[in-house]
Protein backbone atom coordinates (compact mmCIF):
# COMPACT_ATOMS: atom_id res chain seq x y z
CA UNK A 1 0.00 0.00 0.00
CA UNK A 2 2.83 2.41 0.84
CA UNK A 3 4.46 1.70 -2.54
CA UNK A 4 1.19 2.35 -4.35
CA UNK A 5 0.61 5.55 -2.37
CA UNK A 6 4.19 6.71 -3.09
CA UNK A 7 3.79 5.97 -6.77
CA UNK A 8 0.46 7.82 -6.86
CA UNK A 9 1.98 10.83 -5.13
CA UNK A 10 4.93 10.82 -7.53
CA UNK A 11 2.60 10.72 -10.51
CA UNK A 12 0.43 13.44 -9.04
CA UNK A 13 3.45 15.63 -8.27
CA UNK A 14 4.84 15.09 -11.74
CA UNK A 15 1.50 15.99 -13.32
CA UNK A 16 1.23 19.13 -11.23
CA UNK A 17 4.82 20.15 -12.02
CA UNK A 18 4.26 19.45 -15.72
CA UNK A 19 1.11 21.54 -15.66
CA UNK A 20 2.90 24.30 -13.79
CA UNK A 21 5.80 24.24 -16.26
CA UNK A 22 3.40 24.40 -19.19
CA UNK A 23 1.60 27.32 -17.57
CA UNK A 24 4.89 29.13 -16.98
CA UNK A 25 5.97 28.49 -20.57
CA UNK A 26 2.63 29.76 -21.81
CA UNK A 27 2.95 32.91 -19.71
CA UNK A 28 6.52 33.46 -20.94
CA UNK A 29 5.39 33.10 -24.54
CA UNK A 30 2.51 35.50 -23.94
CA UNK A 31 4.84 38.08 -22.39
CA UNK A 32 7.26 37.73 -25.32
CA UNK A 33 4.39 38.15 -27.79
CA UNK A 34 3.18 41.26 -25.97
CA UNK A 35 6.69 42.70 -25.98
CA UNK A 36 6.94 42.16 -29.75
CA UNK A 37 3.52 43.73 -30.22
CA UNK A 38 4.48 46.77 -28.12
CA UNK A 39 7.74 47.16 -30.06
CA UNK A 40 5.76 47.09 -33.31
CA UNK A 41 3.35 49.68 -31.94
CA UNK A 42 6.26 51.93 -30.96
CA UNK A 43 7.45 51.93 -34.56
CA UNK A 44 3.91 52.82 -35.67
CA UNK A 45 3.84 55.70 -33.18
CA UNK A 46 7.26 56.86 -34.43
CA UNK A 47 5.99 56.84 -38.02
CA UNK A 48 2.92 58.87 -37.02
CA UNK A 49 5.07 61.35 -35.10
CA UNK A 50 7.37 61.69 -38.12
CA UNK A 51 4.45 62.32 -40.47
CA UNK A 52 3.04 65.03 -38.21
CA UNK A 53 6.43 66.67 -37.79
CA UNK A 54 6.99 66.69 -41.55
CA UNK A 55 3.82 68.74 -41.98
CA UNK A 56 5.21 71.53 -39.82
CA UNK A 57 8.44 72.23 -41.72
CA UNK A 58 6.94 74.86 -44.01
CA UNK A 59 5.17 76.47 -41.08
CA UNK A 60 8.41 76.72 -39.11
CA UNK A 61 10.52 77.98 -42.00
CA UNK A 62 7.98 80.22 -43.74
CA UNK A 63 8.34 81.07 -47.41
CA UNK A 64 12.04 81.95 -47.18
CA UNK A 65 13.12 78.31 -47.58
CA UNK A 66 11.99 75.65 -50.02
CA UNK A 67 11.61 72.25 -48.34
CA UNK A 68 11.70 68.91 -50.13
CA UNK A 69 11.97 65.31 -48.99
CA UNK A 70 13.71 62.95 -51.37
CA UNK A 71 14.42 59.23 -51.41
CA UNK A 72 17.92 58.15 -52.37
CA UNK A 73 20.10 55.08 -51.88
CA UNK A 74 23.12 54.11 -49.85
CA UNK A 75 25.14 50.88 -49.80
CA UNK A 76 23.44 47.47 -49.35
CA UNK A 77 22.74 46.34 -45.76
CA UNK A 78 25.73 45.57 -43.56
CA UNK A 79 24.18 42.22 -42.60
CA UNK A 80 22.16 40.23 -45.15
CA UNK A 81 20.33 37.30 -43.55
CA UNK A 82 19.55 35.62 -46.87
CA UNK A 83 22.18 36.71 -49.42
CA UNK A 84 20.55 34.63 -52.18
CA UNK A 85 17.10 36.11 -51.64
CA UNK A 86 15.46 38.25 -54.30
CA UNK A 87 16.82 41.80 -54.05
CA UNK A 88 18.81 40.92 -50.91
CA UNK A 89 21.84 42.96 -51.95
CA UNK A 90 19.94 45.97 -53.26
CA UNK A 91 21.11 49.41 -52.06
CA UNK A 92 19.28 50.67 -48.97
CA UNK A 93 16.68 53.34 -49.70
CA UNK A 94 16.41 56.21 -47.23
CA UNK A 95 14.90 59.68 -47.00
CA UNK A 96 16.66 63.03 -46.84
CA UNK A 97 15.45 66.60 -46.43
CA UNK A 98 16.60 69.24 -48.90
CA UNK A 99 16.44 72.91 -47.90
CA UNK A 100 17.01 75.59 -50.54
CA UNK A 101 16.83 79.35 -50.00
CA UNK A 102 13.77 80.43 -51.97
CA UNK A 103 15.37 83.57 -53.38
CA UNK A 104 18.49 82.03 -54.92
CA UNK A 105 19.42 82.50 -58.56
CA UNK A 106 19.78 79.04 -60.17
CA UNK A 107 22.28 80.46 -62.64
CA UNK A 108 24.73 81.12 -59.79
CA UNK A 109 26.68 78.80 -57.51
CA UNK A 110 25.95 78.18 -53.81
CA UNK A 111 27.68 76.28 -51.00
CA UNK A 112 26.26 73.01 -49.65
CA UNK A 113 26.11 71.79 -46.06
CA UNK A 114 25.39 68.17 -45.13
CA UNK A 115 23.71 67.91 -41.71
CA UNK A 116 23.37 64.40 -40.18
CA UNK A 117 21.04 64.26 -37.18
CA UNK A 118 22.17 63.19 -33.72
CA UNK A 119 20.95 60.32 -31.59
CA UNK A 120 21.18 56.56 -31.89
CA UNK A 121 17.85 55.62 -33.52
CA UNK A 122 16.56 59.17 -33.85
CA UNK A 123 15.65 61.27 -36.89
CA UNK A 124 15.92 64.69 -38.46
CA UNK A 125 13.03 66.85 -37.28
CA UNK A 126 11.88 70.41 -36.73
CA UNK A 127 13.98 70.73 -33.58
CA UNK A 128 16.59 71.83 -36.15
CA UNK A 129 14.27 74.39 -37.78
CA UNK A 130 15.97 77.45 -36.26
CA UNK A 131 19.38 76.20 -37.40
CA UNK A 132 18.10 75.49 -40.91
CA UNK A 133 16.61 78.99 -40.98
CA UNK A 134 19.95 80.51 -39.97
CA UNK A 135 21.86 78.49 -42.58
CA UNK A 136 19.53 79.17 -45.50
CA UNK A 137 19.44 82.88 -44.57
CA UNK A 138 23.17 82.86 -45.34
CA UNK A 139 22.27 81.17 -48.65
CA UNK A 140 23.57 77.74 -47.83
CA UNK A 141 21.78 74.81 -49.43
CA UNK A 142 21.34 72.03 -46.84
CA UNK A 143 20.67 68.30 -47.07
CA UNK A 144 19.84 66.31 -43.93
CA UNK A 145 19.63 62.49 -44.13
CA UNK A 146 17.45 60.11 -42.17
CA UNK A 147 20.16 57.49 -42.62
CA UNK A 148 19.67 53.76 -41.93
CA UNK A 149 18.55 53.05 -38.38
CA UNK A 150 16.56 56.29 -38.08
CA UNK A 151 13.15 56.16 -36.43
CA UNK A 152 9.83 56.79 -38.15
CA UNK A 153 10.28 54.33 -41.01
CA UNK A 154 9.36 50.99 -39.45
CA UNK A 155 11.12 48.20 -37.62
CA UNK A 156 12.94 46.87 -40.68
CA UNK A 157 14.65 50.19 -41.39
CA UNK A 158 15.34 50.69 -37.67
CA UNK A 159 17.22 47.38 -37.54
CA UNK A 160 19.37 48.26 -40.57
CA UNK A 161 21.49 50.44 -38.27
CA UNK A 162 25.23 50.17 -38.86
CA UNK A 163 26.52 52.47 -36.14
CA UNK A 164 29.62 54.33 -37.22
CA UNK A 165 29.64 52.27 -40.43
CA UNK A 166 27.28 52.43 -43.38
CA UNK A 167 25.23 55.24 -41.85
CA UNK A 168 28.36 57.31 -42.54
CA UNK A 169 28.21 56.22 -46.18
CA UNK A 170 24.50 57.10 -46.37
CA UNK A 171 25.46 60.61 -45.31
CA UNK A 172 28.17 60.73 -47.99
CA UNK A 173 25.55 59.56 -50.52
CA UNK A 174 23.56 62.72 -49.73
CA UNK A 175 26.53 64.88 -50.65
CA UNK A 176 26.93 62.97 -53.93
CA UNK A 177 23.21 63.18 -54.71
CA UNK A 178 23.20 66.97 -54.38
CA UNK A 179 26.20 67.42 -56.65
CA UNK A 180 24.69 65.12 -59.26
CA UNK A 181 21.22 66.70 -59.28
CA UNK A 182 21.60 70.42 -58.55
CA UNK A 183 23.74 72.46 -60.95
CA UNK A 184 23.74 75.48 -58.65
CA UNK A 185 25.82 73.65 -56.01
CA UNK A 186 29.49 74.61 -56.02
CA UNK A 187 31.42 71.34 -55.88
CA UNK A 188 34.35 73.05 -54.22
CA UNK A 189 32.21 74.54 -51.42
CA UNK A 190 30.78 71.53 -49.61
CA UNK A 191 30.89 71.25 -45.84
CA UNK A 192 29.45 68.97 -43.18
CA UNK A 193 28.33 69.65 -39.61
CA UNK A 194 26.58 67.73 -36.86
CA UNK A 195 26.09 67.40 -33.13
CA UNK A 196 26.43 64.39 -30.80
CA UNK A 197 26.08 61.23 -32.90
CA UNK A 198 25.78 63.55 -35.89
CA UNK A 199 29.12 64.98 -34.82
CA UNK A 200 30.58 61.50 -34.87
CA UNK A 201 29.20 60.93 -38.38
CA UNK A 202 30.70 64.28 -39.39
CA UNK A 203 34.13 63.27 -38.13
CA UNK A 204 34.04 59.87 -39.80
CA UNK A 205 32.96 61.45 -43.09
CA UNK A 206 35.93 63.81 -42.91
CA UNK A 207 38.28 60.96 -41.99
CA UNK A 208 37.00 58.53 -44.63
CA UNK A 209 36.38 61.03 -47.46
CA UNK A 210 38.81 63.91 -46.89
CA UNK A 211 38.78 65.19 -50.48
CA UNK A 212 34.98 65.47 -50.60
CA UNK A 213 34.53 68.19 -47.97
CA UNK A 214 36.06 71.64 -47.65
CA UNK A 215 35.34 71.98 -43.93
CA UNK A 216 33.59 70.31 -40.99
CA UNK A 217 32.13 71.15 -37.59
CA UNK A 218 31.58 68.56 -34.83
CA UNK A 219 29.58 69.66 -31.78
CA UNK A 220 29.76 67.53 -28.59
CA UNK A 221 30.69 64.56 -30.81
CA UNK A 222 30.60 60.94 -29.67
CA UNK A 223 34.32 60.26 -29.99
CA UNK A 224 35.38 57.12 -28.13
CA UNK A 225 32.99 54.18 -28.07
CA UNK A 226 35.25 52.12 -25.83
CA UNK A 227 35.27 54.78 -23.12
CA UNK A 228 31.56 55.37 -23.71
CA UNK A 229 30.73 51.75 -22.99
CA UNK A 230 32.59 52.12 -19.72
CA UNK A 231 30.61 55.02 -18.27
CA UNK A 232 27.17 54.23 -19.70
CA UNK A 233 24.58 51.88 -18.15
CA UNK A 234 24.29 48.17 -18.84
CA UNK A 235 21.06 48.68 -20.79
CA UNK A 236 22.92 51.13 -23.06
CA UNK A 237 25.68 48.56 -23.62
CA UNK A 238 23.10 45.85 -24.28
CA UNK A 239 21.53 47.93 -27.05
CA UNK A 240 24.84 47.98 -28.95
CA UNK A 241 25.39 44.25 -28.64
CA UNK A 242 21.96 43.39 -30.11
CA UNK A 243 22.23 40.98 -33.06
CA UNK A 244 21.04 43.65 -35.55
CA UNK A 245 23.38 46.28 -34.06
CA UNK A 246 27.13 45.78 -33.53
CA UNK A 247 26.35 42.25 -32.39
CA UNK A 248 28.96 42.06 -29.65
CA UNK A 249 29.90 44.05 -26.58
CA UNK A 250 33.09 46.11 -26.48
CA UNK A 251 34.95 43.50 -24.42
CA UNK A 252 34.01 40.85 -26.98
CA UNK A 253 35.16 42.88 -30.01
CA UNK A 254 37.16 45.88 -28.88
CA UNK A 255 38.72 46.33 -32.31
CA UNK A 256 35.32 46.92 -33.94
CA UNK A 257 34.44 49.61 -31.39
CA UNK A 258 37.85 51.17 -31.91
CA UNK A 259 37.41 51.22 -35.70
CA UNK A 260 34.16 53.19 -35.30
CA UNK A 261 35.59 55.70 -32.80
CA UNK A 262 36.87 59.05 -34.18
CA UNK A 263 39.42 59.44 -31.38
CA UNK A 264 41.12 56.25 -32.52
CA UNK A 265 41.25 57.43 -36.16
CA UNK A 266 42.63 60.94 -35.65
CA UNK A 267 45.55 60.33 -38.00
CA UNK A 268 43.13 60.47 -40.96
CA UNK A 269 42.14 64.13 -40.57
CA UNK A 270 43.07 66.32 -43.56
CA UNK A 271 40.14 68.78 -43.60
CA UNK A 272 39.71 72.04 -41.65
CA UNK A 273 37.77 71.16 -38.50
CA UNK A 274 36.15 72.94 -35.55
CA UNK A 275 35.18 70.98 -32.43
CA UNK A 276 33.05 72.18 -29.51
CA UNK A 277 32.36 70.38 -26.24
CA UNK A 278 30.96 71.28 -22.82
CA UNK A 279 32.20 70.21 -19.39
CA UNK A 280 28.68 69.63 -18.02
CA UNK A 281 27.47 67.55 -20.97
CA UNK A 282 25.12 64.94 -19.49
CA UNK A 283 25.20 62.72 -22.61
CA UNK A 284 28.65 62.78 -24.23
CA UNK A 285 31.06 63.04 -21.31
CA UNK A 286 33.71 65.65 -21.99
CA UNK A 287 36.40 62.98 -21.53
CA UNK A 288 35.47 61.52 -24.94
CA UNK A 289 36.06 64.80 -26.76
CA UNK A 290 39.18 65.50 -24.71
CA UNK A 291 40.54 62.19 -25.98
CA UNK A 292 39.75 63.25 -29.55
CA UNK A 293 41.47 66.61 -29.06
CA UNK A 294 44.58 65.01 -27.54
CA UNK A 295 44.70 62.42 -30.32
CA UNK A 296 44.49 65.09 -33.04
CA UNK A 297 47.23 67.09 -31.34
CA UNK A 298 49.41 63.98 -31.00
CA UNK A 299 49.07 63.42 -34.75
CA UNK A 300 50.11 67.01 -35.42
CA UNK A 301 46.78 67.92 -36.99
CA UNK A 302 45.69 71.52 -37.49
CA UNK A 303 42.20 72.12 -36.17
CA UNK A 304 40.30 74.45 -33.89
CA UNK A 305 38.40 73.60 -30.72
CA UNK A 306 36.77 75.09 -27.66
CA UNK A 307 35.89 73.42 -24.36
CA UNK A 308 33.00 75.37 -22.84
CA UNK A 309 32.94 75.49 -19.05
CA UNK A 310 29.58 74.58 -17.51
CA UNK A 311 27.65 76.24 -20.36
CA UNK A 312 23.89 76.30 -19.68
CA UNK A 313 22.07 73.65 -21.67
CA UNK A 314 24.52 70.80 -21.14
CA UNK A 315 24.55 68.52 -24.18
CA UNK A 316 22.47 70.95 -26.26
CA UNK A 317 24.22 74.11 -25.03
CA UNK A 318 24.68 75.70 -28.46
CA UNK A 319 21.57 74.35 -30.13
CA UNK A 320 19.07 76.05 -27.83
CA UNK A 321 17.70 79.61 -28.13
CA UNK A 322 19.74 81.38 -25.44
CA UNK A 323 21.95 84.31 -26.36
CA UNK A 324 25.04 82.29 -25.39
CA UNK A 325 23.98 79.51 -27.76
CA UNK A 326 23.64 82.03 -30.58
CA UNK A 327 27.08 83.43 -29.81
CA UNK A 328 28.47 79.91 -30.08
CA UNK A 329 26.65 79.30 -33.37
CA UNK A 330 28.14 82.53 -34.70
CA UNK A 331 31.58 81.03 -34.06
CA UNK A 332 30.52 77.98 -36.06
CA UNK A 333 29.18 80.08 -38.93
CA UNK A 334 32.28 82.27 -38.99
CA UNK A 335 34.49 79.19 -39.15
CA UNK A 336 32.46 77.58 -41.96
CA UNK A 337 32.38 80.85 -43.88
CA UNK A 338 36.17 80.93 -44.15
CA UNK A 339 36.02 77.91 -46.46
CA UNK A 340 32.49 77.94 -47.94
CA UNK A 341 32.13 81.67 -48.65
CA UNK A 342 28.34 82.02 -48.26
CA UNK A 343 26.81 84.90 -50.19
CA UNK A 344 25.14 86.45 -47.15
CA UNK A 345 27.34 85.79 -44.16
CA UNK A 346 26.02 87.08 -40.82
CA UNK A 347 27.87 90.15 -39.54
CA UNK A 348 27.00 89.57 -35.88
CA UNK A 349 24.61 87.90 -33.42
CA UNK A 350 22.12 90.73 -33.87
CA UNK A 351 21.74 89.85 -37.53
CA UNK A 352 21.41 86.16 -36.65
CA UNK A 353 18.56 87.00 -34.25
CA UNK A 354 16.75 89.16 -36.80
CA UNK A 355 16.66 86.27 -39.25
CA UNK A 356 14.50 84.28 -36.84
CA UNK A 357 11.71 86.84 -37.15
CA UNK A 358 12.38 88.78 -40.35
CA UNK A 359 13.89 86.25 -42.80
CA UNK A 360 13.13 88.36 -45.87
CA UNK A 361 15.19 91.24 -44.53
CA UNK A 362 18.39 89.37 -45.32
Amino acid sequence: MKKITGLFLSLLTGTLLYGQTRAQTSETNQVAALQRQLAGMQHQFDALDKSIDDLTWSQRLGDATLVDKVIITGPPPAVIKNPTGQGAKNPVRFSAYVFIPSRIDPSKKYPLLVLPHGGVHSNFNTAYAHIIKELTAQEYVVIAPDYRGSTGYGQGFYQLIDYGGLEVEDTKSCRDYMLENYDFIDKKRVGILGWSHGGMITLLNLFNHPSDYAVGYAGVPVSDLIARMGYKSQSYRDAYSADYHLGKSADQNVEEYRKRSPAWNAEKLQTPLLVHTNTNDEDVNVLEVEHLIKALKAEGKKFEYEIYKEAPGGHTFNRIDSYGAKESRMKIYNFLAQYLKPNKKFKDVKELIEVSYFPKSK
